[in-house]
């Protein structure tokens, strides 16, 4: 019979006393300490290094842009005071834009219009008369209490007689709203427009503008009235309104903020409508033509659009220079505060990392820009947007540009979350101007048949009478592509974002039959054919 091996004293765990006690040894003590000595001091040695590097780079790129004019402290884009003896937005109706209201209780949520606008086919392009009977049958809906239903079909009833026997009921319909305009209208004659807008210099990406969708929604109600009130034969009545919603465009120019642009260039989109069907009906008197050129020929949306371009780069710069001072967190930008790693990773990174994030941020939002367009020439290369934006994809699918490990080691991850690609803003500033350019241009050939009975042969005919100096295609550089048609009218377009003269053909979305794809196909100014 096997007798067990005694136990010594202590049992097993002599072995586990003398490794905890090899552990904490002077000897292995002092290595420890040493090794942690070795990692603050490269830790320091790092940060030193980044901070040193950081804000050497930053700095000499500033002072290079500095040189070229550009702004990027965000407080000089602030717009100064304005009396409000001068300031169109301190009239009662504007200020109420920026009172804390439900939904519901919105000006624009209780008149006829906004009961009355979901039985009527939005426009989709500027070739077809705005459906006046439609809108007739409606306004009639909500005075008699009917329900409002979505699939009420449109009567496609454009002639000129059917839209002038409606315009009286589509008038009488946006009467709701005639103190409004009125107030507007009145408001219009100062100088300027600025809204009471809070710019927070603690979070620039949560300054409130609710005023851009009352204007938009202005100056939809604005040229309905103004295309009654032209096929009514108030031509008066319909300039005044056309220009009541070109200063409502006009009142946000001077905002820093890109998405103020874009509303201002949709804006102007609306108020050509009432502008093009007084031209295709000959509504428009010789007086009226030469005040719509006048103002129309004003227009230069690529200038005006380097103020916001500006203003959204000193963004992102003061975001970084907020994170850099523990102002903002990352997890504010990503919208998902309830993940902090981000957050404490911020706790451990140089601040030389946020100069050369705000460098690369600045440099990757002025590559996407670089030769894209030349304000003075009224000019814009959509071969040059387009390959910044190939380069920009090229950095995103390479890792160099995201929120992942490679991104912020090439000092690439604020960039990541704050810049926008700006092809489509180039795009649609081009549009803009090319709309305004051939409206202008239509009013000179309206005049040039009103006083020879026809459209001339070419645009050279109506320097110097009609028209100073011709506008170029703001694509291709060159006159504007124009003929007469064979039913006495004429066409008049630019080549378009695919730099391809289409011969005037227009383009439209695959699946969408009615949308217009204005990538491709030409830009064009037409008229329904007689």
């Amino acid at each position: 019979m096997n007798e067990s091996k005694p136990l010594t004293a202590g049992g097993p765990f002599p072995t586990f006393r003398r490794f905890f006690g090899w552990l904490l040894s002077w000897r292995m003590i002092r290595r420890c300490l040493f090794v942690l000595a070795c990692l603050v001091t490269s830790l320091a040695l790092y940060h030193a290094e980044e901070n040193w590097r950081g804000r050497r780079t930053w700095k000499k790129y500033r002072q290079e842009l500095a040189a070229r004019g550009e702004r990027l402290d965000y407080r000089e884009f602030i717009p100064k005071p304005v009396p409000d003896n001068q300031n169109f937005a301190t009239t009662p109706f504007v200020q109420s834009w920026f009172e804390k209201r439900n939904p519901e209780e919105q000006w624009h949520a209780k008149d006829n219009y906004s009961k009355a606008s979901s039985t009527v086919k939005a426009l989709k392009q500027r070739a077809e008369y705005v459906d006046l009977v439609s809108w007739a049958a409606a306004f009639a809906a909500v005075r008699s209490g009917q329900r409002i239903s979505n699939e009420t079909p449109q009567s496609n009833r454009l002639d000129l007689e059917s839209r002038a026997g409606a315009a009286p009921a589509v008038l009488e319909g946006l009467k709701d709203d005639e103190s409004i305009w009125a107030e507007l209208r009145a408001a219009s004659r100062r100088q300027s427009a600025q809204y009471p807008i809070i710019y927070d210099l603690e979070n620039p990406w949560g300054i409130l503008i609710p005023h851009l969708v009352h204007i938009r929604l202005a100056c939809l109600r604005l040229q309905l009235r103004a295309c009654a009130e032209l096929a009514a034969g108030q031509s008066e009545n319909a300039l005044a309104d056309v220009k009541l919603m070109l200063y409502l465009a006009d009142s946000v120019k001077d905002e820093p903020f890109l998405i103020s642009h874009l509303l201002r260039v949709a804006c102007l989109q609306i108020s050509l409508q009432p502008v093009w069907e007084g031209l295709a009906e000959h509504r428009w008197s010789e007086a009226q033509l030469q005040e719509l050129q006048s103002r129309l020929r004003r227009y230069d949306f690529l200038t005006d659009l380097k103020l916001p371009l500006a203003g959204e780069q000193a963004a992102g710069v003061l975001t970084a220079d907020l994170l850099a001072r523990k102002k903002i967190r990352i997890s504010d930008l990503l919208a998902q505060p309830s993940r902090s790693a981000g957050n404490w990773v911020t706790l451990f990174i140089p601040s030389g990392w946020y100069d050369q994030e705000q460098l690369n941020y600045c440099r990757l939002y002025r590559s996407q820009l670089d030769g894209t367009f030349d304000g003075p020439d009224k000019r814009v290369s959509p071969r040059q947007v387009e390959a910044h934006a190939h380069e920009l994809e090229r950095e995103i699918a390479g890792g160099r540009l995201g929120k992942g490990l490679n991104a912020i080691l090439h000092h690439r991850f604020l960039a990541a979350m704050l810049l926008q690609a700006l092809g489509k803003t180039l795009m649609k500033a081009a549009m803009a101007q090319s709309a305004t350019d051939q409206a202008a241009l239509a009013c000179a050939l309206e005049r040039h048949r009103l006083a020879n009975g026809l459209y001339p042969e070419n645009l050279g005919a109506l320097a110097p009478r009609f028209l100073d100096k011709l506008p170029n295609d703001v694509v291709s550089g060159t006159p504007l592509k124009y003929r007469r048609s064979h039913d006495g009218n004429f066409v008049l377009y630019s080549v378009g974002w695919n730099e391809k003269d289409d011969g005037g053909a227009v383009a439209l979305t695959k699946g969408k039959a009615s949308a217009l794809d204005f990538t491709q196909g030409d830009w064009v100014w037409r008229y329904p054919e007689k």
